[in-house]
């Protein structure tokens, strides 16, 4: 799970030209989950801060969570979803929308007091890479709030248990089931963000419920207040599907530092506005802006 060669492009999970919110969060009985994370989301994240940043932030599914911050930073490696969550939230003043890989962040160091980042990670191969992306921009005395996949979650043990799935969820390393597509040991990913300088504050597990017969027979509304009560001490050892923890950078992050926000990814300089985007005077490297959204996919 880590690149070996710096030189050689990392693959992408991208979601380009996807209907996802019609495909996957449009589909029924979806919404437990959606407010179940909600409900983690709004013991981990910090009320009000000055400026966050979620990666992989698709449509703007959870923006409204972020209505204490005085500025939002909504980003996405998919063009067709990051213009999905500026039709959607683009008449507020405080949010920009920016498209960029989270292996290579068009930001400055110490830009951010919150870094939210759910439903992502388990598409990365390089988790201590984005970590270190992630740290980076992280102002000091910031807060990261990350949900991963759990393949030490109840059903994959009783799975392994009755012999009817091959994939230890005791192991360690990470678990591909599909293209692109991780589970993740909790112990596996604690080694990972405290070696990215990391330090853990809260967990919870999250989406107990996730089986069809129950969502399609109890209201969402209901499996989501039981999930809420489970969440904390089901963070202690979790066997949920989803963990969702509250870090902190280490060691002696930058303070926080308002502008300028963007970087140059050709020379590491601070970006100007310009009339068709941004402008490095460094390198004279210029990335464009197009219709409300800033553009770094190379």
């Amino acid at each position: 799970m880590t690149s070996e060669n710096t030189h050689q492009p990392l693959p992408i999970c991208d979601y380009e030209g996807s209907q996802y919110k019609e495909e996957f969060w449009g589909r029924e009985y979806r919404e437990y989950e959606d407010r179940a994370e909600r409900l983690a989301l709004g013991k981990l994240l910090p009320a009000r801060g000055r400026r966050l940043l979620e990666i992989g932030a698709g449509f703007g599914r959870l923006a409204d969570l972020y209505a204490g911050y005085d500025q939002v930073v909504l980003l996405d490696y998919s063009r067709t979803m990051i213009q999905q969550a500026r039709e959607r939230w683009g008449h507020d003043p405080r949010f920009l929308f920016v498209v960029g890989n989270v292996y290579d962040l068009p930001f400055l160091p110490g830009r951010f007091d919150t870094v939210v980042m759910v439903r992502v990670i388990h598409h990365l191969v390089d988790v201590p890479a984005a970590f270190q992306q992630i740290r980076t921009v992280l102002a000091k005395e910031g807060t990261f709030v990350l949900e991963f996949a759990n393949k030490r979650n109840l059903k994959a043990v009783l799975r392994y248990a009755l012999r009817r799935q091959a994939e230890n969820p005791f192991h360690l390393p990470p678990y591909e089931f599909a293209p692109l597509n991780f589970n993740y040991h909790p112990g596996w990913m604690r080694r990972q963000w405290e070696a990215a300088g990391l330090r853990h504050e809260a967990q919870l597990g999250v989406s107990y419920f996730r089986v069809l017969w129950l969502k399609k027979h109890v209201p969402a509304d209901a499996l989501a207040r039981l999930d809420g009560w489970l969440q904390r001490p089901g963070g202690a050892y979790p066997i949920a599907p989803s963990v969702i923890v509250r870090l902190r950078p280490t060691g002696d992050p930058q303070p926080f530092t308002a502008e300028p926000l963007f970087r140059c990814l050709a020379c590491n300089s601070g970006l100007e506005p310009a009339p068709t985007g941004l402008h490095c005077p460094a390198c004279g490297r210029s990335w464009p802006q197009h219709e409300g959204v800033y553009d770094f996919k190379e």
